[in-house]
């Protein structure tokens, strides 16, 4: 029997409010997770409106089409937001991206996602396709190890972690599962910042590299120039700095106007977004969830006089 895990939905109303919904469009709900947002977007849409979901894991899948079966509205892919791009130009009148790890993920131990609960040191959105983080760290070398953790993961002790885990392997095996990472880690980092787990960059690293979520964010952020219609809107959650970094940067840069310097008399090209702002959780959701204390919510508008080639 499987277990169940609750998921608490964050940013839930700011997120739909934000998509500004007109009942009869059609929305993309591009990180499905547990269908928290979905389910308010179907709420808010007519017979004649759709919702589009996207996840890569068969968990969330299942639920998607679960509620598929009994609402026609809904249409269900199982793969990444990268596939994004697959859709018609100009067929979405808005895309929400609720970014990272949904708590089945984390509180399920057979995941591997949580240093919290021992488990498989797996971390894949989607177990059944690609490497999983054991299998990487048999394989890499103490210069990949390092790497990936410092970029990652922001991680300033990044080569030290990365010798303890080489050191492990020559000495007991490869590394298999999250309290045996856990306590590597902590081995080698030497300060730690008051209330977070020293585990916690080197496993947030991981899974980013394992999954990669930065190389899919930037790709669905570029597609979703093209899916969006004139006047559509764009809402990220981020959970981490790169997340929200790669988001903010993306808006900002779509949503200047952008001067030729050899043709410097010439009309700047129509900006393709217009940055409408950013939003944080409440107290009151922080101190419901502590979850979302971490989330940013950044949100643009495709314009309307967009110049063509621009996505």
């Amino acid at each position: 029997m499987q277990a169940s895990y609750t998921h608490c939905t964050v940013l839930l109303n700011e997120a739909v409010d934000a998509l500004h919904i007109q009942p009869d469009g059609h929305y993309i709900d591009a990180t499905f997770g547990r269908g928290g947002h979905s389910r308010l977007i179907l709420s808010r849409l007519s017979a004649a409106g759709r919702l589009t979901v996207f996840d890569k894991d068969p968990q969330a899948v299942a639920v998607a089409r679960e509620m598929a079966a009994a609402d026609p509205r809904l249409s269900v892919r199982h793969e990444g937001f990268k596939a994004l791009g697959e859709l018609a130009p100009a067929s979405a009148d808005g895309i929400l991206m609720d970014l990272g790890v949904s708590s089945p993920q984390l509180d399920d131990p057979k995941r591997g996602f949580s240093f919290r609960h021992d488990g498989p040191l797996d971390m894949r959105m989607d177990p059944t396709r690609g490497m999983s983080v054991a299998e990487w760290l048999a394989e890499a070398d103490i210069a990949q190890m390092a790497e990936v953790i410092r970029e990652y993961g922001e991680e300033r002790f990044a080569q030290q972690i990365a010798k303890a885990i080489d050191r492990r392997r020559q000495e007991r095996g490869p590394v298999r599962t999250t309290a045996e990472l856990a306590e590597v880690v902590a081995g080698a980092v030497k300060t730690r910042e008051p209330g977070k787990d020293p585990a916690t960059r080197t496993f947030q690293a991981l899974r980013i590299f394992i999954n990669a979520e930065l190389e899919e964010l930037q790709q669905a952020l570029n597609a979703s120039l093209r899916v969006l219609k004139p006047g559509g809107w764009l809402v990220v959650i981020s959970f981490h700095s790169l997340e929200d970094r790669i988001t903010k940067q993306f808006m900002v840069r779509h949503s200047k106007a952008v001067y030729d310097r050899r043709a410097p008399f010439a009309q700047p090209p129509a900006m393709a977004l217009e940055q409408v702002g950013r939003v944080m959780p409440s107290d009151d959701e922080v101190s419901a969830n502590p979850r979302a204390r971490s989330a940013v919510m950044r949100v643009a508008c495709r314009t309307t006089a967009a110049a063509e080639g621009v996505a």
